[in-house]
């Protein structure tokens, strides 16, 4: 059992985070706001993207930025903004959320992929990367994934990245005028090492064929080695 007697993590800060397809950046309006919208697809798609979000409809970028800087100084997330590696272009955002360095614990939110972004090694590389900051950079112990229980795609998603269903929190909040039942996931700094460890091997290079096509999956990679570590 670790002593945490004198268990005293920093809260989050803005970072920048690269790796080998994506790298992020801490988020800045005058950098990346229009960007930022036009990767998400602007108006015309950015609401239906962002639909399982606690957030207001959104006509045009500056909406979409004052909640941005909003939930920055009110609310202490630390927005990073995705910028593919090979072409430089913004694709993507992710936010750590609910930082509690008192007991090492933080959520991980309000992500929306672009298009450019989706079904890309890119996705999973930003996970993996808030993953090995949040464990190995800020030595926090629990890292959360919550999203509202009707998202299938999300719960699908948390469990592949190697976080563990807790349950769901019924009438958790109200969303949109709705009842929003919220799906609780997690993973401990116990875990991570083999999660770590799973998300390398399937990023590398020779994980993917001339097409892109993964050759194996990131489960099964995972599945493996914590076979080989037991």
């Amino acid at each position: 059992m670790r002593d945490l007697s004198n268990y005293k993590p920093a809260a989050p800060s803005p970072v920048t985070l690269k790796g080998h397809y994506v790298t992020l950046e801490p988020y800045d309006r005058d950098k990346h706001l229009a960007a930022l919208w036009d990767a998400l697809g602007g108006a015309e798609a950015i609401n239906d993207l962002i639909r399982y979000f606690p957030n207001d409809h959104y006509e045009n970028s500056e909406q979409f930025g004052a909640w941005l800087e909003n939930v920055r100084a009110n609310s202490g997330f630390v927005t990073l903004v995705a910028r593919e590696n090979a072409s430089g272009n913004v694709v993507g955002m992710a936010s750590y959320m609910r930082p509690d360095p008192k007991n090492g614990v933080i959520e991980v939110g309000s992500v929306a992929h672009g298009l450019a972004m989706k079904r890309s090694p890119m996705s999973t590389e930003l996970h993996y990367l808030m993953a090995k900051h949040v464990f190995e950079g800020l030595d926090y112990r629990r890292y959360e994934w919550k999203c509202h229980n009707e998202n299938e795609p999300s719960k699908v998603t948390a469990i592949r990245y190697g976080f563990t269903f807790e349950g769901v929190f019924r009438q958790h909040v109200i969303s949109r005028g709705k009842n929003r039942d919220t799906a609780w996931f997690s993973m401990i700094d116990s875990e991570w090492p083999v999660i770590g460890k799973a998300f390398e091997a399937w990023l590398s290079p020779d994980n993917f064929d001339a097409d892109g096509k993964q050759k194996r999956r990131l489960e099964e990679i995972r599945a493996e080695i914590a076979k080989a570590a037991a």
